[in-house]
């Protein structure tokens, strides 16, 4: 392989948006360190910026006529920027949130925003990751930078407890998801990126082996977690009453796009032969998910945790998509995250709000309004 094989097989232009965000996270880093806390509310507003440019370098990629990168491991086509534009814009969004409540905390802004810009580079290379320790590592990044900004609140006993049950539960799902995709690996032959999996799966003469079932169930299992989808959920409304809001704001949007990226992705390439079973799991778990999230969320009195239970059911809905299986049903996840994005970081804004005047999130004391 001479030079310029080697250049456009890497093809590094793909990853320029997360470029950009990495350069941001670098210069909050290191502008909190040499500048201090006097600092905090114009590095928060950079951090927004360098989000707003990478978005803006995710529009260029659109029509990208060479979206594969890095030998197979990361690919940059619509989807991929689809997703990762929605993961960018949520984290935009949620800094301008969180300034002035965490400002009125006590905690170190900089600090949180340089969490928050981790969380979001992690969910947007989740977004475009099509080899199998790319979307691990994309995966953990995103996960542990989540578990520190749910217990960013030290001196919040609440803030404490839901960083606790996240982590252990988070953990146990990591590792069933990283059992499913070794199972994977075995069966391909010892092949990690997602096509050249594909290709080992047709080469096994179409048979259904009780190892890829097993790898499936796994694999559904660590992804049912990350969108929170019944029977999964039991961690998000307890994190969501105890996370700091803004946190649960970002979780409820950009972390759920990133998992619902890699569900597309890595269920419709590596697992075609069993995609009538897992349509079938997806449909029974959307269905649970729309009941079981608006039927608990009428009878919680906490604002937060209603709208944990919400995003519940919005899980279900937007699995529909997956149900559908046809690029209108994919196009149609898009669009739905999208309008969610804005009505849920809407909606959270206004607890935000609300919190910062009254201190409390009880429904009961909306009244009034």
């Amino acid at each position: 392989m001479d030079f310029n094989d080697l250049v456009i097989q890497l093809n590094a232009g793909a990853i320029l948006p997360e470029g950009i965000v990495i350069a941001t996270l670098l210069i909050v880093l290191v502008g909190d360190l040499i500048l201090g806390r006097s600092a905090a509310r114009s590095l928060s507003y950079v951090a927004v910026g360098g989000l707003l440019t990478s978005i803006g370098a995710l529009v260029l990629q659109w029509d990208n006529p060479n979206p594969v990168a890095f030998f197979g491991a990361y690919s940059s086509d619509p989807l991929s920027v689809a997703f990762r534009g929605i993961v960018a814009l949520s984290a935009a969004v949620t800094i301008l949130m969180s300034i002035s409540y965490v400002e009125q905390t006590g905690t170190a802004l900089a600090e949180f925003v340089t969490i928050l810009l981790t969380a979001a580079l992690g969910g947007m290379l989740l977004s475009g990751a099509t080899e199998l320790v790319t979307i691990f590592v994309s995966l953990e990044t995103l996960s542990i930078s989540s578990y520190l900004m749910t217990g960013y609140m030290k001196r919040d006993p609440r803030s404490n407890e839901a960083a606790l049950k996240y982590l252990l539960i988070g953990a146990s799902s990591s590792a069933v998801f990283l059992y499913g995709v070794s199972l994977l690996y075995g069966l391909s032959g010892g092949e990690t990126t997602l096509p050249e999996i594909a290709t080992g799966m047709a080469n096994s003469n179409g048979s259904i082996s009780l190892g890829l079932v097993v790898s499936l169930v796994f694999v559904i299992a660590g992804i049912a977690f990350k969108i929170s989808a019944v029977p999964f959920h039991q961690w998000a409304p307890d994190v969501y009453e105890g996370s700091p809001t803004p946190v649960v704001a970002f979780l409820s949007v950009g972390s759920k796009a990133a998992g619902f990226a890699l569900a597309i992705r890595l269920l419709v390439t590596a697992f075609p032969q069993v995609i009538e079973q897992w349509h079938f799991v997806f449909t029974a778990l959307a269905i649970l998910s729309m009941v079981l999230g608006n039927v608990v969320a009428l009878a919680q009195t906490s604002m937060k945790r209603m709208l944990g239970y919400s995003s519940i059911a919005q899980a279900g809905f937007v699995m529909i998509g997956m149900v559908i299986g046809t690029e209108t049903g994919y196009a149609s996840m898009v669009f739905y995250l999208f309008v969610y994005l804005f009505m849920n970081l809407g909606a959270f804004a206004c607890v935000i709000l609300f919190t910062l005047r009254t201190g409390t999130d009880r429904i009961s004391d909306y009244a009034g309004l």
